[in-house]
């Protein structure tokens, strides 16, 4: 095996980039291993820092699990751009919900009966007060809900400066496929990754499955997976310590607006004739219009039907989005969990953590997920707000513990 790094980190993606760079901070030696960093969910997320609109009852872990990270962004986003020279397209305009119709508007009153209970902060607005913010809203919307603490940012420009910062700390990134985890000897430890040819992902995961590849292996005295909806499945991992995560689909549509004279200016999230929408601007003009969700496998081709919905729903809610450039249409896939919850710890096999499942919150998450994974890897206390996260809700038993560079 090749020299060992305290931890290898599977993916580089948002979530195991800034796990690697804040591990690296902390003094740990960090290599990142991914054959295409920062192509999965991460870049076709919209980027919305949104606990409240996101909100749902019976999600009570969740909801403080997001506000914990919400208030973690604002120094979390002046780091990341001083350490990389880069911006982020961090933005503070809130997020404004409206309805079209007179259906639209009862169910956006029933939504903020609900946000009400949960103790969640929304302005009620008329329609005109929603269009005197928004003057490019249909002139049919009857209401709107203006949750002004909420955030965006854009998740393309943080994966990038999370590869320079990362790398400025000391993160090394290999481009490259994970055939398989290593294990030791007796099996009860993770030792390392191997590069390598995977196996299909689904494929190949079983007990006695073969190997994939025979590439080079890289020691590490701890294995984070970081790899969103393909965590578990990573050839050779156990099936007792597999992350129980699935690849749900969402598609998304981006549309330029002129700069001079933007018709979106926040985040603006509708409900289109019972049908929800989002629409969240860039700094450069881009509007990012989603999301599907789709529980389609590993599929990720952009369809008709999906790009049809956005669009139309769209362009009902912003008329003026028709002259707009249709700048591209893709479709990823969020790290489902069984309860929505992240799955963020240490498993019950020595040596190997996750950071996955993570679903819609995945770039809102991003600082908190970050910290956790740093303090509970170095053998200290993570955030309170993470303790439901750990794995061994599912699994059951013991939770295995150690340090980096155990």
């Amino acid at each position: 095996m090749s020299a060992g790094a305290d931890v290898v980190v599977v993916g580089a993606g948002i979530i195991g980039l800034s796990a690697a760079w804040r591990l690296a901070q902390r003094g740990a030696s960090v290599t990142v291993v991914d054959p295409a960093p920062g192509s999965g969910a991460s870049t076709v997320a919209a980027g919305m820092l949104a606990p409240v609109t996101e909100a749902r009852i019976g999600e009570e872990p969740l909801l403080r699990l997001n506000h914990a990270s919400l208030t973690r962004w604002p120094a979390f986003a002046a780091e990341l751009e001083e350490a990389s020279g880069r911006r982020i397209g961090f933005r503070t305009d809130g997020t404004l919900m409206v309805g079209l119709d007179a259906d639209d508007r009862a169910a956006l009153d029933d939504l903020a009966s609900r946000h009400r209970a949960m103790g969640l902060e929304v302005e009620p607005l008329r329609g005109r007060e929603a269009r005197r913010l928004e003057p490019g809203l249909a002139p049919g919307v009857r209401a709107g809900l203006l949750a002004a603490d909420e955030r965006s940012v854009d998740p393309a420009a943080v994966v990038a400066a999370l590869e320079v910062a990362a790398a400025g700390a000391g993160v090394a990134l290999v481009r490259a496929p994970v055939a398989r985890l290593v294990l030791s000897p007796a099996g009860d430890r993770a030792t390392g990754v191997a590069l390598g040819p995977p196996a299909p992902y689904g494929e190949g995961t079983g007990p006695g499955a073969p190997a994939a590849g025979d590439g080079r292996e890289l020691a590490a005295g701890t294995v984070l997976l970081a790899a969103g909806a393909r965590s578990g499945f990573v050839p050779g991992l156990p099936d007792h310590v597999r992350p129980p995560v699935r690849p749900v689909r969402g598609e998304v549509v981006t549309l330029r607006q002129p700069t001079d004279d933007p018709l979106v200016t926040r985040t603006l999230r509708g409900i289109v004739h019972g049908s929800t929408i989002y629409l969240v601007p860039r700094d450069d003009g881009r509007v990012v219009v989603g999301a599907t969700q789709e529980e389609r496998g590993w599929d990720t081709r952009p369809t008709a039907g999906g790009t049809y919905e956005l669009l139309r729903d769209a362009l009902s809610l912003v008329p003026g989005l028709d002259d707009a450039e249709l700048v591209g249409v893709r479709a990823g896939l969020r790290p489902g969990s069984p309860d929505h919850l992240p799955i963020i710890g240490w498993t019950a096999l020595d040596g190997l953590a996750v950071a996955t499942g993570h679903f819609r919150n995945g770039i809102l998450l991003t600082p908190v997920t970050a910290e956790a994974v740093a303090a509970l890897l170095s053998g200290e206390p993570g955030p309170d707000e993470v303790r439901p996260c750990d794995p061994r809700r599912f699994a059951g038993g013991p939770v295995a513990t150690g340090t980096v560079g155990s």
